[in-house]
């Protein structure tokens, strides 16, 4: 049965030309996971699945290109042409309704239940989406921030979203056939990682992509920096490609 991972946008910290910020499109049989939701990633969501065919939506934290199309997505899901069954279930951080609905306040709170089914993450959080169970890893960036373990029962895929380095990769990582791990730059940081860091993270996986890439690195060199580390299949989460878990 298929599970795969599709690369909506792996840009930062804004979307560019046929680049949209972090977002990714998880399936798995008859289940549809829309994973962070950068600027831009509504639009290329679209080209797979309409946003009322989403079975859930998982952020992993509220920095703005990792959530802000959640804004325009409450405007399609009821004001538009698009019909929804039911809310969306939406598994955020701490503060994920506020934050929306102030946004999108004008003359009253904007009725964002109606469109999503708002629960707030924390650390092993656990649920079941589908035919998938996901487990929540609380990691390193400042501020309340996410992972996540994405398994069918025999295979399994992690997504570090943003992080510094900290044991929690590893537990992110062990065991997984991929492992989607953020590399925004070649600096240490306290909040993000390198691409060595990510090749060191993902030592207990099977297959690293590299995402979540900022301006001082290429993609070519952040494989090449990360492979010197992981020793196993190393690629980038280039747009529209679609990963096999």
């Amino acid at each position: 049965m298929a599970f795969t991972v599709t690369v909506l946008g792996s840009a930062t910290p804004y979307p560019r030309p046929d680049a949209p910020c972090s977002g990714y499109l998880v399936r798995h049989e008859d289940t549809a996971i829309w994973l962070d939701a950068g600027p831009g990633t509504l639009a290329a969501l679209q080209e797979h699945v309409s946003p009322a065919e989403l079975d859930a939506i998982w952020i992993s934290h509220l920095h703005a290109d990792h959530v802000a199309d959640l804004l325009p997505a409450v405007y399609a899901l009821l004001f538009a042409d698009v019909r929804l069954r039911r809310p969306i279930p939406l598994y955020g951080p701490p503060g994920t309704a506020a934050r929306i609905s102030a946004f999108l306040s004008n003359t009253g709170r904007a009725p964002i239940e109606e469109a999503f089914a708002v629960r707030e993450l924390h650390d092993g959080h656990r649920t079941r989406v589908g035919g998938l169970r996901l487990e929540t890893v609380a990691v390193s960036h400042g501020f309340p921030a996410f992972g996540v373990r994405i398994t069918d029962g025999a295979r399994t895929f992690a997504y570090s979203g943003d992080t510094g380095p900290c044991a929690a990769l590893a537990t992110l990582a062990a065991g997984t056939d991929l492992f989607l791990c953020e590399a925004d730059s070649i600096e240490p940081s306290a909040e993000h990682l390198t691409p060595a860091e990510a090749g060191r993270a993902a030592a207990g996986a099977a297959r690293l992509v590299l995402t979540h890439l900022g301006h001082t690195v290429t993609a070519r060199d952040a494989v090449r920096l990360a492979a010197e580390h992981f020793p196993g299949p190393v690629a980038y989460a280039a747009p529209r490609t679609v990963f096999r878990v």
